[in-house]
């Protein structure tokens, strides 16, 4: 009885563990590029008391064995990178990957980023940057005087100047990873590279399985708000049936103590 309130508890966690991940997802519904999380488990350490196919008192061959499981932990969470919606926002700079890609930004001190938020901006140079003002790399500038900006679906960056004439101002190069699920979540919709992931292959969009972009497009979250308002219920239910075993022991416990009084 005193193994089960352990095991229940552990479900107990288990569960909790999915709601948080659950309303980290429901709170990022809106966020551009956002990729939603799914908790995965595994099984603990069984007891066993008798192993399958030993033999019986008689010599025969005992079918089935004797385990007592001892609950659940959480193995891991895992990024799912599905392509959300694109939403048109008719802004210019702003750029959707429609399939496998990740825009690559320098920080301050000189480390990569990657991410799925196309909403780039230009800065007082005049270099795309994101909302936090990391450059894109490679650097695009769009002269002060561009009085159109065009990007085609292979990255290609052109712009027309005072005089009419078209001008290229840059390529927009995407990188994927063997791994996306190895990405270090690092807040402000950036991704690290991880041993897990392994190293980024930057490429040109529309390439060899790379993503083509879409100009005056941002992709939205792929959180699919009925499904994890489900999860979130199902998880309600599983907690409320480890708390009930829980409950339970404690019952069975008292019972017995009854039983020695």
């Amino acid at each position: 009885m005193i193994k089960a309130l352990f095991t229940s508890a552990s479900g107990m966690l288990a569960q909790q563990t999915v709601v948080d991940a659950t309303a980290n997802n429901l709170a990022n519904v809106d966020t551009t590029g956002f990729k939603r999380s799914q908790v995965e488990f595994q099984d603990l350490l069984y007891q066993t008391v008798r192993a399958p196919g030993t033999q019986g008192a008689n010599g025969a061959e005992v079918p089935t064995g004797i385990q007592i499981g001892s609950g659940v932990r959480t193995s891991g969470i895992t990024k799912i990178f599905s392509v959300g919606n694109l939403e048109n926002t008719n802004n210019l700079l702003d750029l959707a990957v429609n399939g496998e890609g990740f825009f690559e930004v320098q920080l301050p001190n000189g480390d990569s980023r990657y991410t799925r938020d196309g909403s780039f901006r230009t800065n007082s140079t005049g270099q795309l940057v994101t909302a936090d003002g990391f450059l894109l790399q490679p650097p695009v500038t769009i002269p002060p005087d561009a009085l159109a900006i065009t990007v085609g679906a292979d990255g290609a960056v052109s712009y027309t100047d005072a005089q009419n004439q078209s001008q290229q101002a840059g390529q927009i190069l995407t990188s994927r990873f063997s791994n996306n699920s190895g990405l270090s979540s690092e807040g402000r919709n950036l991704f690290a590279a991880t041993t897990a992931s392994g190293q980024p292959l930057p490429g040109t969009p529309g390439d060899n399985g790379f993503g083509s972009l879409q100009q005056g497009f941002l992709e939205r979250s792929n959180v699919q708000v009925v499904t994890e308002m489900i999860r979130l219920i199902t998880a309600q239910r599983a907690f409320e049936a480890s708390q009930r075993a829980v409950l339970t022991s404690d019952q069975m416990l008292q019972a017995t103590n009854g039983m020695v009084r």
